[in-house]
């Protein structure tokens, strides 16, 4: 099989690391060959804080998706979330030279490069632009600008900025871990592609992926991104405070979550009771499940209202934002057992849980389709979106190479425009990202 239609994901998490194999099939769904997982050493919250134990994890994540799929890897796109990712909002605007000229790509990449010179605080750069909508001449409320005729051309932005030095050290893992940076992907962003329909986005919905180290946020209303946000807990607190709480290793708390925990207390009768092995001969401790939902709710409750304070930051209580698809939770997090019930009671908003299979193709593994996976299958087909890009762009080079041949055989106009170029897309800012954070790598060995 071809190597340049397939696309590798890389979620590197606080919990564990994921390499995700995928491509896609004649109907244009992701079929995923191969999957690794390997326990996360090394990341913190979503920030690498090991550099060594981090590529060893990589490693052996890759190695067992390589395994499973029978393909080597090469390049792969990687997510990221982290605890140092804040987003604001931001308007801009041009004004154009000539304004009898319609507004084309170039205009638009004029504004975008613009909020690019923001001042950040030092160590931060923004890491996408997101244009929410356009006014033109003081028009407000539109959608695609491009075409249009008008002299002053201003957007809302949607800015998400992090830390240089932690996307950098990202960077640093995969190239030494023997890996090629195919692409960089803001991780609220991948999950949300992979469990999201289309229609939920035109409604209004917020994704709520909680994940070992952090909670990712993202909203969307109208088909676009509105907000995101990198709450920096997530599962991992839930499991500790089980460990504190209950005086057990984190092995068994983790355990304990997992087969008994529950974000509802009133669920538990006080005499369900779980005895756990003592170490090295001491005595068996007995747990009361109601003791551990207890522990488990008021963390879940913490991490839930901290999320909904960023959806009313995004103003959802207005009429215009209101997100009448509600709440979709994804992550590992998201499998405790009567979470939904516990969101839908603290927010008041519709909530289900989001499983992964939006995209995948019908036969594909229940495994696969776990909220755990969401990024994963995300960041694949983040990949696979760029590399139809880039397939169109060799072609629109082509086609331009072709269309000049054919003028120097003096070809009419109208011959000319009978051959119609592939429209090129714009290059996303985490293009441009990618490419620095490579130049950054090639030229620090």
């Amino acid at each position: 099989m071809e190597n340049n239609k397939i696309s590798v994901g890389l979620d590197i998490g606080t919990t564990k690391i994921v390499a995700m194999i995928g491509r896609k099939n004649e109907y244009g769904k992701a079929e995923i060959l191969g999957i690794g997982k390997s326990k996360s050493l090394g990341v913190h919250r979503g920030v690498v804080n090991n550099i060594t134990q981090t590529i060893q994890s990589i490693q052996q994540a890759v190695q067992e998706a390589e395994a499973e799929a029978g393909l080597k890897i090469e390049d792969v796109t990687v997510g990221i979330a982290g605890q140092h990712i804040r987003s604001l909002q931001h308007s801009d605007y041009i004004t154009r030279a000539n304004s009898e000229v319609v507004i084309d790509e170039e205009d638009i990449d004029r504004l975008i490069n613009q909020v690019h010179k923001l001042v950040m605080l030092p160590g931060e750069e923004i890491i996408h632009v997101l244009p929410q909508e356009y006014k033109i001449d003081g028009q407000a409320e539109i959608k695609e600008p491009i075409g249009m005729y008008g002299g002053r051309l201003e957007a809302n932005f949607h800015v998400v900025v992090g830390q240089v030095s932690s996307i950098r050290n990202i960077g640093r893992c995969v190239k030494s871990s023997g890996l090629e940076l195919e692409g960089i992907t803001l991780e609220p962003l991948a999950s949300a592609n992979a469990v999201l329909s289309q229609e939920e986005k035109e409604a209004g919905v917020a994704l709520i992926d909680i994940g070992g180290g952090t909670t990712d946020l993202a909203v969307f209303k109208d088909g676009i991104i509105r907000h995101t946000a990198v709450i920096p807990f997530g599962g991992n607190v839930v499991t500790e405070d089980i460990k504190e709480g209950c005086s057990i290793i984190e092995k068994q708390a983790e355990l304990l979550k997992i087969k008994f925990g529950s974000a509802w207390p009133g669920e538990n009768k006080d005499n369900e009771i779980v005895s756990i092995p003592g170490l090295r001969g001491r005595e068996p401790k007995e747990i009361t499940l109601k003791n551990l939902s207890k522990i488990i709710h008021a963390r879940v409750v913490e991490i839930i209202e901290q999320v909904y304070v960023e959806i009313k930051n995004y103003g959802h209580e207005e009429q215009k934002k209101k997100l009448i698809a509600g709440i979709v939770l994804t992550g590992g997090g998201s499998q405790l057992k009567h979470l939904k019930q516990l969101v839908e009671y603290i927010t008041g908003m519709d909530t289900r849980i989001g499983y992964p299979n939006e995209h995948l193709a019908g036969d594909s593994d229940d495994d696969i389709a776990s909220p755990l996976f969401a990024t994963a299958v995300g960041l694949v087909m983040d990949g696979l979106k760029r590399q139809e890009r880039r397939r169109v762009e060799k072609e629109v080079e082509q086609m331009e190479h072709v269309v000049e041949e054919h003028s120097e055989d003096n070809m009419t106009h109208e011959e000319e425009d009978v051959i119609q170029q592939p429209k090129k897309e714009r290059k996303s800012f985490l293009d441009k990202l990618t490419e620095r954070v490579k130049d950054f790598l090639d030229n620090a060995e």
